[in-house]
């Protein structure tokens, strides 16, 4: 284990092709170390201390969804997709997960009798629920670094804090790393469904040849994409909306990532464009953990906002019955 982080943090990792969820154990390491390196100095530094453990633990969140732990799975599949054709119906992403959740089955409701065949898929898994889980690992991000940052001031050891946080950025960086995948942001995830006029593959096995075994066939590092992540965004206006934008730009490059599989099946390690596409994605995941993770501090040095009526205060004005709470408001 100690020669695979020190592999993964030098960027000289080779490790064999193999079944992965999600841009492989090389993909997602490479996005979070290359992120973490890319923190400039008046951000959360102290994680770079823990860059071989968050590499190494990359891809642990998809060890949650095994089919026999069957709790964690059904709370952790949806976090890693998000198939935007599945809620066109939604005027307006809801700000709570859970008024998302019924959204859906208000719809499912709605449309079970006029189309059972749709309405079996207008649920949770298969619509996913990715930018919740990453702004729920986010606001985890914003408490555990206020923690270290108080007692650092204390002039007490924050060293477990730290550790908090490195294990939230393992949390956050996949579901960021996977939303850089236009694959994870369509109901084309796995072979294209439906219509097909340009005759893109229908073959499951897509996802794992473009995200994982390219990735070891061009032997990615972190080298490769540290001159694309640039300087931070500093980021302003609502996390939330920027998360949703995000993962719309990796949506909209669906078809460009079926239209190069049929050129050689993503097994041209020679292939320009594919490498190319890889790389932007790679460096465009990286780039979106490490302003997260700048945006997270800056958020951190300021005492929590007062919401006066607390979310579960039936007085308050946005309280929903229906889930317990008023949804998050913006940041």
């Amino acid at each position: 284990m100690r020669q695979l982080l020190a592999a993964v943090t030098a960027g000289l990792v080779a490790l064999l092709p193999q079944p992965a969820f999600a841009w492989g154990e090389r993909g997602h390491a490479v996005i979070d170390t290359a992120a973490i390196h890319a923190i400039p100095a008046d951000g959360p530094v102290f994680l770079q201390k823990h860059v071989d453990y968050i590499a190494a633990s990359a891809s642990q969140p998809d060890g949650w969804r095994g089919n026999a732990e069957g709790f964690s799975k059904i709370v952790e599949d949806p976090n890693h997709g998000w198939f935007r054709e599945q809620f066109t119906f939604l005027k307006t992403i809801p700000r709570s997960r859970y008024e998302f959740v019924l959204a859906l089955y208000d719809q499912h409701l709605r449309i079970r009798a006029s189309d059972p065949e749709t309405a079996a898929r207008t649920n949770v898994r298969w619509t996913g629920t990715l930018p919740y889980a990453a702004m729920e690992a986010y606001d985890r991000i914003v408490v555990c670094m206020r923690q270290v940052r108080r007692l650092a001031g204390e002039g007490r050891d924050p060293a477990f804090a730290e550790r908090n946080c490195a294990f939230d950025v393992t949390r956050l960086g996949h579901y960021i790393g996977d939303a850089a995948n236009p694959l994870h942001i369509s109901v084309h995830s796995d072979g294209w469904r439906g219509e097909n006029p340009d005759g893109f593959t229908t073959d499951r096995s897509v996802h794992g040849r473009f995200e994982s075994r390219f990735v070891d066939l061009i032997a990615l590092t972190p080298a490769d994409v540290r001159a694309r992540i640039g300087a931070p965004a500093r980021q302003t206006g609502d996390m939330f909306d920027h998360v949703l934008r995000y993962v719309d730009a990796s949506g909209d490059k669906v078809r460009q990532v079926y239209t190069l599989e049929k050129r050689s099946g993503f097994a041209d390690a020679n292939d320009r464009d594919v490498r190319e596409l890889v790389h932007e994605r790679i460096a465009a995941g990286a780039s979106m953990l490490r302003d997260m993770l700048v945006r997270a501090w800056v958020e951190s040095a300021r005492p929590p906002a007062q919401i006066t009526p607390a979310p579960l205060d039936f007085a308050n004005p946005a309280f929903n019955p229906a889930t317990g709470s008023a949804p998050a408001g913006p940041r």
